[in-house]
């Protein structure tokens, strides 16, 4: 797929903005705080509906002004569409060739992005919550019916945790709990699969990029930490009775801190380096390098699963990598992705290694060639 223009009005520091995108890739350069990770995030939102950097929607909107809007023209394998997201204290408007959807769901997954910004050494090294948010956010992309499914989980889990809150111990009611049980271990089953099959996926390519980038010399294996000991092999059947039991078996306990304490919400993801957890004994540059090695994998399975590649997004990151972690990265996306690339000065950029490459000059919410 290839973005080959986007619009944006009162988004962050852009008032107004039309840009043609016609390069495969695309530098935009620039002091901090100008607004290219602005550009970038606007691409990532256009995608997924929402941003990687915030959760509140209000803070995309220009200082001073009740609304915004992203648009953006895509030429995908099937022809070319014309995307239009608009923000407001209302909530938000998706639109496809014109036409406004009913459910973002519908929306998500028109467009495919794989952002790489510094903080992705937070996946490796991070809080569990970091992970889970990067395994919802790459699967929804390209399974828009797996986040209305952790929308629903979301919801009963809310309402679960106000009943288990306002339950006294002993004196729970216990038709009421197998009912918000059953819906909590439904949609949880679901989205565990979901999950067990992505990083599988993920796996596989992560593998065998990370030998390439060590020369062989370290193997990557990713490991899914789910809240309760199952075979990944497991059915739905099979995994929504032993996500039952293990309510059951947690029962006084949730009630007595008043929060539910077993599923998908409580999961996590290991990454290990020649058998030893990178979290832990990795240094920097090898959780470096399993960042890098996961951001290249993603890029390979959104291909397997779309039949096309996503585009890419370099927030300030090559600065971040040696010659050949830089290299490597540049090398693989060069003749498959079309790529957005940020930075403050292109001598952190091996502009050697770069072909068909336009130059963006970022000053204050302005875009120059």
């Amino acid at each position: 797929m290839f973005l080959t223009s986007i619009q944006l009005q009162n988004y962050r520091n852009y008032s107004e903005l039309q840009l043609q995108t016609p390069n495969k890739v695309n530098v935009f350069l620039g002091p901090n705080a100008q607004g290219k990770t602005n550009l970038l995030e606007a691409i990532f939102v256009l995608a997924l509906s929402k941003s990687h950097r915030t959760s509140k929607d209000k803070e995309l909107i220009g200082w001073q002004n009740e609304s915004a809007r992203i648009a953006g023209e895509v030429d995908k394998k099937y022809g070319s569409i014309k995307l239009d997201l608009h923000f407001s204290a209302q909530g938000k408007k998706a639109r496809i060739n014109g036409l406004e959807q009913r459910k973002l769901s519908d929306f998500i997954g028109s467009v495919n992005v794989v952002m790489f910004a510094p903080e992705d050494l937070e996946i490796v090294k991070g809080t569990p919550g970091v992970r889970r948010r990067f395994l919802d956010m790459e699967i929804g992309q390209v399974q828009p019916g797996y986040l209305y499914t952790l929308q629903q989980y979301g919801k009963v889990l809310q309402q679960r945790n106000n009943f288990l809150k306002a339950a006294s111990p002993g004196g729970a009611n216990q038709t009421m709990l197998d009912v918000w049980n059953m819906q909590l271990a439904e949609h949880g089953v679901k989205i565990m699969k979901k999950r067990q099959h992505f990083i599988h996926k993920l796996q596989t390519y992560a593998e065998q990029i990370h030998a390439g980038i060590t020369n062989g010399a370290e193997k990557l294996t990713i490991e899914y930490r789910p809240s309760f000991d199952t075979d990944a092999q497991q059915d739905e059947s099979v995994l929504f009775n032993q996500f039952m039991i293990k309510l059951t078996q947690v029962k006084d306990q949730e009630i007595r801190r008043g929060i539910t304490l077993v599923g998908p919400h409580r999961d996590d993801l290991a990454f290990f380096i020649n058998g030893k957890e990178a979290q832990i004994f990795g240094s920097q540059g090898q959780q470096r390098t399993t960042a890098l090695s996961l951001k290249l994998a993603e890029i390979e399975l959104i291909n397997e699963e779309i039949g096309e590649y996503p585009l890419l997004l370099l927030d300030d990151v090559l600065s971040e990598l040696d010659q050949n972690r830089q290299t490597q990265l540049i090398e693989t996306f060069q003749s498959k992705v079309q790529t957005f690339i940020t930075t403050t000065g292109l001598e952190s950029v091996n502009v050697g290694k770069l072909q068909d490459a336009g130059i963006y000059h970022v000053q204050d919410g302005r875009v120059t060639r």
